[in-house]
Order: C-alpha cells, then structure tokens, then sequence
C-alpha cells in the first residue's frame, strides 16, 4: 500500500474491471493500481460484492441430468497443483508479474529517442500496454489522444501543466487533455502507459518519426 496516493482510478473503470468488460492492457493496468491502493481496492471489493449479491438473487437454471458427474470428471482431469511455492521478493506489484518478472532489472527495454526506452508488453490487441523509462527533466512530446490513455507510475515521478504523479498515482487522460509529461524529482520515471489508439503529437516532426516509436 502507499499512503501518499492522490490520483485514482475512477469508479465507472473499477465498476468495469469488476464486471470483466475492460481489455487486458487497461485490467493490468487497474489491477497493478488496485494493488497499491488502499481507497480504491476498498471500493472495488464493494463493487465485487454488489455484483455477487445480484447473482445471488438470479433466478435458477436448469442443469442436465449429468452436469454433476461432469464436473467431477474435469476436475479429476486437471493438473495436480504444487504445493505453495516460497514467496518471493519482487519490486514490482503482484500484477505485472507475470507480463515482466519480478524485477525492474528484468525489463527488456528498446530506446526510442530522447534517452527515453520502452517495453512493450504483450495482450490482446483491443488496447496497448507498455513500461516507459523516462530520464529526469525529460519530457515526453506536447501531445492529446484518441481515447483513453492511463498512466500508473511505478517509479519515480512525473508532472504535466496540471497535475503532479508520484508513485502509485495514476492519471486518466482523453482527447480533451493536452499535456507535455516531464519525469521530475531529478530521477527517472517508470511508469505503465496503457493506450488505446496512438497518442496524437502536435509537432510534425514527433508524427512522423512516431511509426518507429510505436507509440
């Protein structure tokens, strides 16, 4: 848990995640935040709730006459699970885990101009989630969005003409926000950017080198 977080995910993205209905970029993205977040997994355990309580109250379904046995018959055709293994130490939230190991020293990252460098992870291709490493005092091109763009900081911090993001904040941006990102603090900043749709850059020159950023 971090104590200092001051942006959150907002209820109508939490009552989504709750529901399954967010791609898998923006659920990792919810999910790594819920992790470090006291309020909003607080808020999302309600929402969890809220929805078990209606399946509850559904009305029943009939079952076929062998859905019982049928059950059983795949549950004995699963794989025995190990025991528990030891837990092991990580610096990253449980979340991203499993996208980039247990460790910021474990990322493949790509350079892609400024000092600034990339991962990029892999999911299914409704929305695009990446780990950006942004030197300090850099700036991230003057830039707006086609739809949704969220970004969690895992490390460091970073500041727009707005807002101020330190360490488990996460700001939601869209086509009405115009900003120029820069890491702050006078240390890098390592955040997940989750996007769907490429950011739009006001400068020619950022549009057209952005095919080979990927960004």
């Amino acid at each position: 848990m971090i104590d200092s977080i001051k942006h959150h995910v907002s209820d109508d993205l939490l009552m989504a995640y709750s529901t399954g209905n967010l791609p898998e970029a923006f659920s990792i993205a919810v999910a790594t935040h819920v992790s470090m977040c006291d309020i909003c997994r607080s808020t999302l355990e309600s929402f969890n709730a809220v929805g078990g309580a209606l399946l509850e109250n559904n009305s029943t379904v009939a079952m076929s006459d062998n859905a019982f046995a049928r059950t059983l018959d795949k549950i004995k055709s699963m794989p025995v699970v190990p025991d528990k293994p030891t837990k092991i130490q990580s610096d990253l939230p449980a979340p991203l885990t499993d996208y980039i190991g247990r460790s910021l020293a474990q990322i493949n990252w790509q350079p892609i101009g400024m000092g600034v460098k990339q991962s990029i992870l892999t999911t299914s291709t409704e929305a695009t989630a990446r780990l950006l490493y942004i030197p300090p005092g850099t700036e991230v091109p003057d830039h707006s969005h086609d739809g949704i763009e969220m970004t969690l900081v895992l490390d460091g911090a970073f500041a727009d003409e707005n807002e101020y993001f330190a360490k488990g904040d996460i700001e939601i941006a869209d086509g009405s926000t115009n900003h120029t990102p820069v890491a702050t603090d006078g240390r890098p900043c390592i955040c997940l950017a989750v996007t769907e749709a490429p950011l739009k850059f006001r400068k020619v020159f950022h549009r057209l080198i952005q095919p080979l950023m990927r960004i």
